[in-house]
C-alpha cells in the first residue's frame, strides 16, 4: 500500500466507527481452540477490490467470532483469503455461519463486480490447536501472512490484522523472543523453508 492508500483506509475505518477489540490473554489452554482459514476461488483477490470491502469483510468476520467464539486470539484478512484463531466450544456452529456469510458475500461481491456466478470462495477449513508449541507458530503465521505475502515489511503496516496491536501489547522484546521459540515451521508455504524465512523475516526494522 502507498501511504496514500493506507491514510485512506484507516480514514474509512475511523469513518465505520469499528472499535479496536479489547485483546485477550494471549494463551494456550487446552482443548476448543482453532485456526480457521479459507480463500477466494483460484485465490483471485475479491476480497481485496477495494478498502471498503476489506474493512466490511474483517468487520463480518469479527462479529460473526463474537458470537460464536469465546475468545479470538488473532486475525488476519488478505485480499485473497483470511485467518482466524479462536477458541469456541461450537466450531460447527462458527463454521456453519462463516459458510453463510461466504454465501451472502459472494451475492453482494458478484453483484458489486457484474459478476452474476461467479464462485467468490473455494472453502474454510479448521484445525484445532493441539498443543502449546502449536498455538504460538499459529500466531506467528497470521501475523506474518501479510509480511510472508509481500503486501507489507511490517506487521503493524497491515492495518486487517491483529498484529498491530500484538506488538503494541506484548512489546517488541516478547514478540521476537515468542517469534524466535515457535517459528512456523511447516505453516510456511510456496516453497519457502523456515530457515530461509527466519533469516530475511528478522532483520533489524522489520517490526
Amino acid at each position: 500500500m502507498t501511504p496514500e492508500q493506507r491514510h485512506e483506509a484507516v480514514q474509512y475505518r475511523r469513518l465505520r466507527e469499528r472499535p479496536w477489540h479489547s485483546p485477550p490473554h494471549w494463551k494456550f489452554v487446552g482443548q476448543r481452540q482453532f485456526i480457521i482459514s479459507a480463500a477466494c476461488y483460484e485465490h483471485r483477490p475479491i476480497i481485496g477490490a477495494t478498502h471498503e470491502r476489506m474493512t466490511e469483510c474483517e468487520a463480518a468476520l469479527l462479529d460473526i467470532c463474537g458470537e460464536f467464539a469465546t475468545t479470538i486470539y488473532a486475525w488476519c484478512v488478505l485480499p485473497n483469503h483470511y485467518h482466524l484463531l479462536v477458541r469456541t466450544d461450537g466450531i460447527e456452529e462458527l463454521r456453519g455461519e462463516l459458510g453463510k456469510f461466504h454465501g451472502r458475500s459472494s451475492f453482494k461481491w458478484n453483484g458489486e463486480d457484474q459478476c452474476r456466478g461467479r464462485q467468490a470462495w473455494y472453502r474454510c477449513l479448521d484445525r484445532e490447536i493441539r498443543s502449546h508449541r502449536h498455538f504460538w507458530a499459529s500466531m506467528n503465521y497470521i501475523h506474518n501472512n501479510p509480511v510472508h505475502h509481500g503486501y507489507v515489511e511490517k506487521w503493524q503496516d497491515w492495518i486487517w490484522s491483529s498484529g498491530a496491536d500484538f506488538l503494541e501489547r506484548v512489546g517488541h522484546e516478547r514478540a521476537l523472543k515468542i517469534w524466535r521459540d515457535y517459528p512456523i515451521l511447516a505453516m510456511v508455504r510456496n516453497g519457502i523453508s523456515t530457515n530461509r524465512c527466519l533469516e530475511y523475516r528478522l532483520q533489524p526494522g522489520s517490526w
